[in-house]
């Protein structure tokens, strides 16, 4: 569906919003302006990455905004951003998406109020207010964080933790992915002729790449160490198990010795035999103790 939300006499520029986009919209676009076929087919992708292209009498950017799926194993480009393609030039711009983008709507409203008098200002709005999407996934991404080292220091370890911190860790990589290819992008809106709103635009770009990178390497560490914990944790069961082998080791070999079947044993005709057999063993546990008692093993 193709909304115009201003035009030329009113406002200086036309712009031309275009949800769930057909092919035949684009087409009729891009006849009007002159846009490149490969860009209108890069419109048409929905898991495309963001992109900035330099035309001669426009520029096209693909920006990704941050969605909110509900889902806790979401964690691909598809299921944790939309992606936002703009035309932009001086007396033209538009905007293509999939689905309906309330935050657009808004921005027309400002539009309408003659609040953006310049597609230069309108793309710097955009951009700003989709960096802002991720201002949220910063926050829950973070509590994830607090919640698996509290379990990982202070709680009983369990095996679906570890499924938990995956899919953490995939979608803090995939945000961090998507703010370093939009830097070209920033760049653009923000150049030497730049002014306030620009800066504030690379300002919030900087603070969410500073945060996403503490968020990633506070992940990298807590998976390093709740592998070392898991690791500690196999080491102290392998030594347990290793401890009772080696107290019952002395004593299989006893009674297997005594437990051959031969006429000729000087033993089997001793009446104290058996209780001596048995007053051998405790006496072999005893100092198997006391061993691991002096070497600090118990």
């Amino acid at each position: 569906m193709t909304r115009q939300l201003s035009n030329i006499s009113e406002h200086g520029f036309e712009w031309y919003d275009i949800s769930a986009p057909s092919k035949e919209e684009l087409n009729e676009l891009a006849t009007k302006y002159g846009l490149h076929p490969a860009l209108i087919n890069d419109c048409l992708q929905p898991g495309h990455l963001p992109k900035y292209e330099k035309m001669d009498e426009y520029s096209f950017v693909i920006f990704r905004i941050h969605v909110d799926t509900g889902s806790k194993n979401a964690d691909s480009v598809l299921e944790l951003t939309d992606k936002v393609a703009v035309f932009f030039a001086e007396k033209f711009i538009i905007t293509v998406h999939k689905d309906e983008q309330p935050f657009l709507y808004s921005l027309g409203k400002l539009v309408a109020a003659n609040r953006c008098t310049s597609t230069a200002q309108l793309l710097n709005q955009i951009i700003y207010t989709g960096l802002n999407t991720y201002e949220e996934s910063v926050n829950t991404l973070s509590q994830a964080v607090d919640y698996y080292e509290e379990v990982v220091f202070l709680r009983p370890k369990k095996i679906s933790m570890l499924k938990g911190l995956y899919h953490l860790k995939r979608k803090i990589d995939l945000v961090r992915r998507m703010l370093i290819l939009s830097y070209e992008i920033i760049d653009f809106v923000d150049s030497e002729t730049g002014n306030v709103d620009t800066r504030d635009t690379r300002d919030e770009y900087v603070k969410l790449q500073h945060m996403f990178d503490v968020l990633s390497e506070d992940l990298h560490q807590l998976l390093n160490v709740y592998f070392s914990a898991s690791s500690q944790r196999t080491n102290e069961i392998i030594r347990v198990l290793t401890i009772f082998s080696v107290f019952f080791l002395p004593l299989t070999f006893i009674v297997g010795v005594y437990g051959m079947n031969f006429d000729f044993m000087p033993e089997l005709t001793w009446k104290l035999g058996y209780p001596g057999v048995i007053v051998l063993m405790v006496a072999v546990t005893v100092l198997i103790f006391l061993w691991f008692k002096r070497k600090k093993w118990l």
